[in-house]
């Protein structure tokens, strides 16, 4: 692997009698889509954060584009790196553009610049310029969450991290936001970072999945990698999307 942009080495974090994150080692270049699955409370989350400093490890070392997380201050850190979640987190009293625009204005830019960049995100994501003028009220849920991505891409980072991004959506609306994202995402060269419970999601997405269990990384391959493997927890997270594509080709059957 070329110069990781992301890169953990020996990451611990221990919450009493709990280890939540246990001798963590993982590298992620440029340009990849990585899916951290596992059971709830594996860890994942955990991991995820230590990336852009909310958690700091206990020990170990975490880097970004070569320079150590703990040596960057947090804020400056978390205006480098996009980050988008499942709640969204939209500021009701402010415009859509207002909201895609919040860590610009922080980084200083000025004003005709974050109105330049808001029009081009809103076309990046597929959302009509007159939606700018909007306020988070107005729009569904599946707007609002292509809102949250425009966002974390404002101030043109590198690394996005996605905590669950598309889990409140319904099936349709996550389907074609996860394609459009990952369109975006190969158009930008990014390295996204992405936790997700839905096994299936990980495996159309991601260009390699990660399995995290009690702390540990057990698994780390591409989706045809995993499906090859032999390791019964990495089998019980495939042994659900093979069920159901299963009974929807026995299903599709039926109806032909």
């Amino acid at each position: 692997m070329a110069d990781p942009r992301i890169a953990l080495a020996r990451v611990t974090k221990t919450y009493g009698a709990h280890q939540a994150l246990a001798d963590v080692s993982l590298e992620i270049a440029a340009g990849e889509f990585v899916a951290l699955v596992g059971a709830s409370g594996s860890g994942k989350t955990t991991l995820l954060k230590t990336i852009n400093g909310l958690i700091v490890p206990d020990s170990g070392e975490v880097r970004i584009e070569g320079e150590a997380v703990a040596a960057l201050a947090p804020h400056l850190l978390r205006r480098r790196i996009g980050y988008v979640f499942q709640e969204v987190g939209l500021f009701p009293h402010l415009t859509v553009a207002e909201n895609i625009t919040i860590t610009p204005k922080l980084l200083g830019w000025d004003k005709p610049r974050r109105a330049a960049r808001a029009a081009e995100l809103l076309e990046l994501v597929a959302l009509p310029q007159e939606m700018g003028l909007r306020f988070p009220a107005a729009l569904s849920g599946g707007q609002q969450q292509r809102i949250g991505v425009a966002r974390a891409l404002a101030a043109e980072p590198h690394i996005v991290l996605m905590d669950e991004p598309f889990g409140a959506l319904d099936p349709l609306t996550r389907d074609g936001l996860g394609d459009d994202y990952r369109a975006l995402h190969e158009r930008l060269n990014l390295s996204t970072v992405m936790v997700t419970h839905d096994m299936t999601e990980a495996l159309l997405l991601a260009d390699r999945i990660v399995v995290v269990a009690d702390g540990r990384l057990i698994a780390d391959g591409t989706p045809q990698a995993l499906a090859a493997s032999t390791d019964p927890e990495v089998a019980a997270l495939l042994a659900a999307p093979r069920r159901q594509a299963e009974r929807l080709r026995a299903r599709l059957g039926e109806i032909a």
